[in-house]
């Protein structure tokens, strides 16, 4: 009943423009529900999809809601998980992800919380995932992914396309094996829509390990490009980001370097991706800062990475978005720590990457939670925390 309230709370401020806090001439903000955390938004055909989780940290509920009108107003939630208390948002980097597939149809994958069921080796929890019905009223009943690569920590990711193939990642140990340097990127892939997958592969043999409570993610292109960002543990120091990109939907996979970074503990980062006009933007995290750069629709590789302007600190957790006049905004978290909440910043840049005058900063990130943003087909940007 506290859920409904709230939400009904929040479309009451969106209708009379009081949700967006600090609004610039530029960039507008969306806060979601008070209790709920970790928003994340994609945009496809025109609608805003977004994902939040509340109730609990630990045992959450997942809910999803969409817009046709750029974000001014957004549906009634409906909540994904069929199990109640499922999901984790606990560390930032376990809680759920989106996709939009053919016929818009939604797909979250996400890290079961330690009452899903069914449970692993060791009580490990299931890579879980639901997908919107046929008549998009409701979730499918949940499901587990995981065959036989249990022990997942940081968070998967899902990625699909509109050929009605469905990716959904995650990073666990080589059966039998323990330790981040024997952690693998893992695929379990549908061909029609989510409603089966292939047993999970691991989907690239070079031995880099993951790190192990780092969350990895994923996107499917339109040109037909799928692409993965995790962050590796070989020799468990070399906690280097790699970018994995198949041209065979999931078939196999190269690999693109992207940013070492020695360092001998789990950095607990997450990654991000976002599908503009000119192709897709990747954002990431190395030695607390943040930065984004464009991937080449035809091959692949990664342009010069950009950074946030100024020094670096405790910048984390970054989302991109692009617009059609080729300009770029990168939002981050600031002084984000284990349970402790902290303040978004951001930042846009002109279609050259150079940073333009236009940037800000606000307070009241949650803890646990992250930011996402988007492109208006204004041509403007949008902020949701």
């Amino acid at each position: 009943m506290r859920r409904h309230a709230a939400w009904f709370l929040f479309l009451l401020f969106l209708m009379l423009g009081l949700a967006r806090a600090e609004d610039s001439s530029r960039v507008k903000f969306i806060r979601i529900p008070d209790d709920a955390v970790q928003p994340q938004v994609v945009v496809s055909q025109g609608a805003v999809h977004l994902i939040y989780i509340e109730n609990d940290a630990a045992n959450g509920d997942i809910y999803y809601v969409h817009s046709e009108d750029g974000g001014a107003k957004f549906s009634r939630p409906l909540r994904v998980n069929s199990k109640p208390g499922s999901a984790v948002a606990i560390g930032n980097v376990r809680g759920p992800r989106l996709a939009v597939g053919r016929n818009r149809r939604v797909h979250v994958a996400w890290n079961g919380s330690q009452q899903s069921e069914p449970k692993g080796p060791s009580s490990a929890p299931g890579m879980l995932y639901a997908r919107l019905n046929d008549a998009g009223t409701a979730f499918e009943p949940q499901r587990n992914l995981i065959q036989s690569a249990w022990g997942i920590d940081g968070g998967g990711a899902v990625a699909a396309d509109r050929e009605g193939n469905v990716y959904v990642f995650w990073h666990a140990p080589e059966p039998g094996r323990k330790g981040e340097e024997n952690r693998r990127v893992w695929l379990a892939r549908s061909t029609d829509d989510g409603k089966s997958f292939d047993r999970e592969k691991p989907v690239w043999e070079r031995p880099t390990g993951a790190c192990g409570c780092c969350g990895l993610d994923a996107f499917a292109s339109s040109k037909g490009l799928l692409y993965v960002i995790y962050r590796s543990a070989t020799e468990m120091v070399h906690r280097d980001m790699h970018l994995l990109v198949s041209r065979n939907r999931g078939e196999s996979f190269e690999a693109d370097g992207v940013h070492p970074w020695n360092v001998g503990y789990c950095v607990m980062s997450t990654e991000a991706f976002y599908e503009d006009p000119a192709g897709v933007l990747a954002a990431w995290e190395t030695e607390r800062q943040v930065y984004f750069a464009r991937l080449d629709p035809a091959t692949g590789k990664m342009s010069q990475p950009v950074a946030a302007p100024g020094g670096t600190g405790e910048r984390k957790h970054p989302s991109v978005a692009g617009n059609a006049r080729g300009e770029t905004i990168l939002v981050w978290t600031e002084g984000m720590g284990w349970k402790k909440g902290g303040s978004l910043a951001w930042q846009v840049f002109d279609k050259t990457g150079k940073a333009t005058h236009e940037h800000g900063h606000a307070d009241g990130v949650p803890v646990w939670s992250l930011v996402s943003a988007f492109a208006r087909a204004d041509g403007e940007f949008t902020v949701v925390y």
